[in-house]
């Protein structure tokens, strides 16, 4: 049986229609990414999001390695983003210093008034809060300056200063900083502090010295409580405002040291302060110890801080 041929009079007007279509407006093939994903266009159900990747380091203080809170964060950050980390653990001032040599693309730290210079000289830049606790000074259980009881931080070094003896980091670190910010405020030359000694090292090695010669120091409850079951010293003063430690963090500034990974130091910076984050930080070892090692901050004002 022959088979009916379709008649070319009928199938003229489809091939013109098809050509009019074909050589239509050359802007619907220029079309913007936006115009493509307007929201008549259904995302494909397998889109993933695209991981960065690559490393960068990160200058921070110590206490944030001493605590164990990068151990804990640096995994779930590779993790959505594909970027590995290396973290340098320095006292603040010694971070910041490595930020300015271009040696690091983030810095993590707590000292406010260190890290201001290096914001305005334009090293530092997508600076965000992220987080607080607070400093405490401990000492041995016998407290010999008789510092408990006292309501007055500045009674409190005065007590210390004539006593001793006292334990420094005397490593530029935001902890020394406050330190030393601590002794000034009271009128003390640190000179005149019975039995001052600087070890120049992190927190949990200056704990550990002050915990051996039952001295006193300062240190971040942070550290203090991640290490205290190796410790004989005790809280002799707390909750005083001027006691707050603050932490932010920063991209290093690309515009002044051209080898900086930009992007994975801005990704970090979003990623600490995302809420999700955020809430990662407050529960981090809350059940262990009963209280937060460190109190999430992003999106509120400095000086609404510890109210």
């Amino acid at each position: 049986m022959r088979r009916r041929l379709f008649p070319l009079a009928c199938l003229l007007p489809l091939l013109a229609l098809a050509f009019a279509a074909a050589c239509g407006d050359d802007d619907d093939t220029d079309a913007s990414p936006t115009a493509a994903a307007s929201p008549t266009t259904a995302p494909s159900p397998t889109a993933v999001p695209t991981k960065i990747g690559g490393s960068m380091i990160l200058a921070t203080t110590t206490s944030t390695v001493d605590t164990g809170l990068l151990e804990y964060l640096l995994p779930i950050f590779k993790e959505q983003t594909g970027i590995d980390v290396k973290a340098i653990a320095q006292g603040t001032g010694a971070a910041l210093k490595t930020a300015a040599a271009g040696d690091a693309d983030a810095v993590l730290v707590h000292a406010p008034s260190s890290e201001k210079p290096y914001v305005d000289s334009g090293d530092l830049v997508n600076g965000k809060l992220v987080m607080h606790n607070d400093y405490v000074l401990v000492g041995p259980a016998s407290d010999p300056a008789k510092v408990k009881g006292l309501k007055d931080v500045n009674a409190a070094m005065v007590a210390i200063a004539a006593t001793g003896p006292f334990i420094s980091r005397g490593d530029a670190s935001g902890t020394n900083t406050k330190e030393l910010e601590l002794w000034k405020t009271a009128a003390i030359d640190t000179k005149a502090v019975k039995s001052r000694e600087e070890t120049g090292q992190g927190m949990g090695a200056t704990l550990n010295v002050a915990d051996q010669k039952q001295a006193y120091t300062l240190t971040d409850r942070g550290t203090y409580l991640a290490l205290k079951k190796n410790l004989k010293l005790v809280v002799v003063f707390e909750g005083a405002p001027s006691l707050l430690n603050i932490y932010h963090v920063y991209a290093v500034s690309q515009a002044k040291h051209p080898n900086v990974k930009t992007a994975q130091a801005n990704a970090f910076v979003a990623f600490m302060v995302d809420p999700a984050t955020q809430v990662l930080i407050g529960n981090f070892k809350k059940a262990e110890y009963g209280e937060s090692l460190f109190i999430p901050d992003a999106g509120k004002r400095e000086e609404d801080i510890g109210k």
